[in-house]
Parts: structure tokens; sequence; C-alpha cells
């Protein structure tokens, strides 16, 4: 049976655990959880806080002690209290015997308190020294309650540890003493405030009751604090719960006044400390981010984690879920993770507070490593040298088209990257600048590759003695021949594609540069496509028979002419076709080719 202040410590525990299951104190961090399919999802898939199942985390852990009975084997006698007199049940500690034997594997065992299996330290012929008990976790848990079942008295003066980093360091958690400024340098029973709820107090609530066997000391780590009300926005307290071990130290046992009396016979062999069970009440830190707990492949407890989330306590975003900060899920809010938003074309991204707080606290994820030639915080626009090509969406792989700008027409390689416009010299156009713009022509200079035409028009230029009395009558002949047909194509000596270039003035002619594009037929002189002169009677050109102007192209179809001028290139005359070119006739020129060649004309 407990006595009355042991049960007085049980219902305290007791009721802090049902007052979490309640949600109370505001841990609702603690609270029991439905079974959905997956707890961390609502009935919509939406992501909510979630949280592993409530666990007394040191069952079945090792647990390290500092002193153990046994070994060698010893006496040790049990004090008990029958009708206001005290005495004794005397038994022997022996390792090798199972029966006999106090490990401190009981500390953790299942513990039947129809049979209590009991870790019992050393005997000692006074008041027993210090003795520790460290036990490990495995994995960061957030404590509840500590809590001891004696065997033995419960100690006089005794010390609650915790580590956050695995037993590299130490703090306390609670200090138990009838004497704390003495013991501890501690004053006993200090106010828990908000300044110091992250402190450990001193107390002698566990002596006000002595019994001799069975005694309980249970430890809430949030009874009584504050902020525990409010725990969700507390990281004061999420961190006072935090622990990797914990440790028990014993500092002094109740002695009830035994030793001062000399060879007691009832204190001989009684000094130890013995335990039957050890629990720590609390949930695997997951951070609101995880149901459950699993051991990874190496055999370590860790979280399950869910939200986008990873590590061990699901502390940190998982890789390329970096648009906002990490954060604890709350009952609010789950906070999960969000993956960066770069249109498919980076694997990699950043978080930047600077940019987060800039956009409202709506996204901070910076790609990194644009690839298929994208660029820009979202790879969301194409890097110098290449525009967006607007018939696909920017998350395709070839949302980019390289600006391809002519070498010697445009002024730089970069282009408009939305239009891919490059940016051409003067008197260049098109949207590479690979031609010359109305009104220019083409030079064989690089720095200016197209030059302005003169003014003057051809027409103006010939001397006004030289002109046919009357053009009409000089062009009759000429007159209605705008349309191309079979007919027409097989009068003709040659039929070209021409890009007429530049004109001079050459005495009675006209010496046009031109680009012979392609030749649909050839005449007796063999006209081979590229640059070539293009030879017009002066009186032609005035009369505008035919009609022809240098920067535009033009279908020809004429006739060889045996002439006296001692130059090589086509002759063309009044009696020539020279018709602005039509991207249609191509085909049909085509055609007439292939007639000509099975003896249709």
């Amino acid at each position: 049976m407990l006595s009355s202040t042991g049960t007085w410590v049980a219902l305290v525990t007791l009721s802090l655990v049902v007052r979490e299951t309640r949600g109370g104190y505001g841990m609702s961090m603690f609270a029991a959880q439905s079974s959905p399919p997956d707890p961390c999802n609502d009935e919509h898939g939406n992501p909510r806080r979630c949280i592993p199942d409530f666990v007394n985390a040191a069952f079945g852990k090792d647990v390290r002690v500092t002193s153990t009975c046994g070994t060698p084997a010893s006496r040790y006698c049990v004090v008990t209290e029958k009708e206001e007199e005290r005495s004794r049940d005397c038994h022997t500690c022996d390792a090798e015997e199972p029966k006999k034997a106090h490990p401190p594997a009981y500390l953790t065992d299942l513990n039947n308190p129809h049979n209590l299996t009991c870790w019992q330290s050393e005997t000692y012929v006074q008041y027993p020294q210090n003795v520790t008990l460290t036990l490990s976790l495995g994995k960061t848990f957030e404590v509840t309650y500590v809590s001891l079942q004696f065997c033995s008295p419960r100690p006089e003066s005794m010390v609650i540890y915790k580590s956050m980093d695995y037993g590299k360091t130490w703090v306390p958690f609670q200090f138990y003493s009838t004497q704390c400024k003495k013991m501890f340098n501690r004053q006993s029973k200090a106010v828990i405030t908000k300044q110091n709820e992250q402190e450990a107090i001193c107390t002698d609530s566990h002596t006000d009751m002595h019994p001799l066997t069975g005694g309980l000391i249970a430890f809430s780590t949030l009874d009584g604090r504050p902020s525990a009300h409010d725990f969700d926005n507390s990281p004061v307290l999420q961190d006072w719960v935090t622990a990797t071990d914990i440790k028990v130290t014993f500092s002094r046992l109740h002695t009830f006044g035994d030793e001062n009396e000399d060879d007691s016979e009832l204190a001989r062999d009684s000094y130890f400390y013995a335990v039957s069970d050890l629990q720590v009440g609390g949930r695997c830190k997951c951070n609101g981010h995880a149901s459950k707990c699993v051991k990874d492949r190496e055999g370590n407890l860790v979280c399950e984690c869910k939200h986008n989330t990873a590590g061990p306590e699901c502390d940190r975003c998982k890789p390329f879920h970096y648009d906002r900060p990490w954060q604890r899920a709350t009952a609010r809010e789950a906070n999960e993770c969000v993956a960066c938003h770069c249109n498919l074309h980076a694997r990699r991204c950043r978080f930047n507070m600077e940019l987060y707080k800039l956009s409202g606290r709506r996204s901070g994820g910076v790609c990194l490593n644009c690839r298929h030639n994208t660029a820009g915080r979202h790879c969301h626009y194409c890097k110098e040298g290449y525009y967006r090509d607007m018939s696909k969406a920017i998350s395709h792989r070839k949302a980019c088209k390289a600006c391809d700008c002519h070498p010697v027409g445009a002024a730089g390689k970069t282009c408009n990257q939305t239009t891919g416009q490059c940016p051409c010299k003067d008197g260049v156009t098109g949207l590479t600048c690979n031609r010359c713009a109305k009104g220019y022509q083409q030079s064989r200079s690089p720095i200016a590759p197209c030059i302005k035409i003169p003014v003057a028009s051809p027409t103006t230029s010939y001397s006004s003695s030289e002109e046919p009395t009357d053009c009409d009558t000089h062009c009759k002949a000429s007159k209605g021949k705008m349309k191309i047909n079979m007919k027409k194509y097989c009068k003709k000596h040659y039929a070209l594609q021409v890009h007429v270039l530049k004109g001079d003035k050459a005495g009675e002619w006209w010496k046009f540069t031109i680009n012979v594009i392609s030749v649909y037929k050839q005449g007796g002189q063999r006209i081979r496509r590229g640059d070539q002169l293009l030879w017009v009677r002066a009186k032609d050109v005035a009369c505008r028979c035919p009609k022809i102007k240098p920067g535009r192209k033009y279908l020809l179809l004429g006739s060889d002419e045996d002439d006296s001028r001692g130059q090589s290139g086509v002759v063309a005359d009044k009696g020539s076709l020279l018709i602005p070119w039509k991207d249609l006739w191509a085909r049909r020129l085509r055609k007439f080719q292939q007639r000509d060649k099975r003896g249709k004309c």
C-alpha cells in the first residue's frame, strides 16, 4: 500500500496525464489522437499537426548505475514498522543467484505490483554515498514526467537531471531535499515565474510522510509553469521538456535518526537505495510533423516525418522545400515545408529571409543552378543570349530559344527576352539583323553592313536628253506581262529569283548587283546562284520597263542578248519580265521546270 504522501503524488501525476489528454495546460501537443488513415492529414487531405503516442520512454531500456549489490554477495536488512515498533527482516543479495539478484534491468522491466522486482545499491556502514542512475532514451523526447517507485525509504536528498545532447552536458530538472540550502544552495519551494520557468527548483514535499517502503516520487516537467497553458507558443518550455537522457542522483537516504545511535542494531545493514520502477513519460519529439517514431537502418529511433520535413526530430525541411522557413506545427497551423517554385528547371534551392520578408512572408526560396537556359530566382525568365518561346509554357525544357543574332548585322548577342529581336546596326533589320532595311543596300563593310541608297532614283539620274520622248510607245510591248504561266516560261531563256542589292549608272547602261537566290531555267550563259551583275539599258530604266528598285526580290524572266558590252552578267530589257516575288510562285515554277525537262516547252 502507498502512504498518503505517495498516493497524493501519484494522483498528481495521474491528474496531469488526464489533463494532458483533455488539452489542459494548453498542452494540446500531448492530446490523444484519433486514428485516421494518416493522422498528419485531415479528412480533406490537408496537412495538420500530428504527434506520436504518449509512452513510457524508459521501458525496457538499459540503465547505467554506479552501485549494485551482489558482487560479492552481501547481507541487507529491510526495516519494517508494526504497531509503532520497528523491526527488520534480513536477506542476502547475490548477483550469481537470479532469485537473490537485484540488477539494474529491474528498474525498467514490466512492473508488477504483486511481484515487485527491485534494483538495489550496495549496503553501507552508515548512510549511503552518492548513487547515480543514468538512462539514455535513444532519441530526443518531450518529457512530461519522471517517476520512481521505491522499495527502500525515499531519499532525503536527490536530484533529477536531463541532457539534451546525449549525455555530454547535464542540467538539473528538479532538486529534492529537506535541507535545500545546505545540500544544493537552493531556496526551498521557490516561486516559479515567467522569468525562471526554465529553472529547477528545490522542494521537500516528497518527505511530508516517511514510508519505509513503497514510496513514490513523481516529477512533472510542466506542473506550475506559467506558460504551460500556451505551450505551442512557448519556445522556453518546449526546450525545457526536451531531453535525450535522464539522470537521477541519490545524495542522502532517510535514516530516521538511527545514525546518531552508536552501533544501532536496527540500522546495521539497512542503508541502501532500492527502486522497483523508473518511468519517463513523454512523446518522441517530432515537432508536430510525425505521428510515430520508427527505427532507421542503423537501429536508431527517428521520427517518420511528414509535411515535407526531415531530420531525427523533423526539425528541418527536406531538400528543395525551402520556400518558407521551417516551423514547429501548432494546433492552428501545420506549418508544412513548401517546395521552391523553379518551373521544373532546378533541383536545388536555398532560403533567403530578406526575400521572404519582402514577399509578405509568402515565399523565400531561391532556385540554384537553373537549367534549360533559364535564369532568375524562380528560373522564370531566359538567361542572356536567349528569349522566350511564347508557344511553350515557361516550365517546358525548350521554353527559351537562342537569340542567334547575325554576327555582322547585330550590334550585340543579347536579344529582347520577350520578342527575340536582336539589336541591329544602322540600316539593318530582321529578327536576327540579317538583312538591310528599306532604303538601304548591302555594303562590304562589317562595321556598316548596310548603307543608305542615294536619294536620286535611277529615273532621275538618266539624262533628259537621252530619255525616250514617248515612254508609253517605248514600253508598249511589255504591257500586261505581270502574270506568269507555262507559255511565258517557255518563251524566255532564263527564269530566276533574284534579290536586287544596288544599282549604278554606267553610260548607256545601269549596272545592278543582284543575288541569284534560285535558278528555275538557265540560258546559254549557264547562270549560277550567288552575286552577279544585271544589265539594263538606261532608257528602259528611265521609262520603268522593267520597273526595278534595289532592296527588293523579283522573279526575272528574260532572253539572252548578244551585245557589245564586253561584260559578264545577265541582261534584262523592256521585253523581260521583272515581277515582285511571291513565295507561292516557287512551287509553280518547279512544276514548269519539270515539264520543261520532259520537253513540254
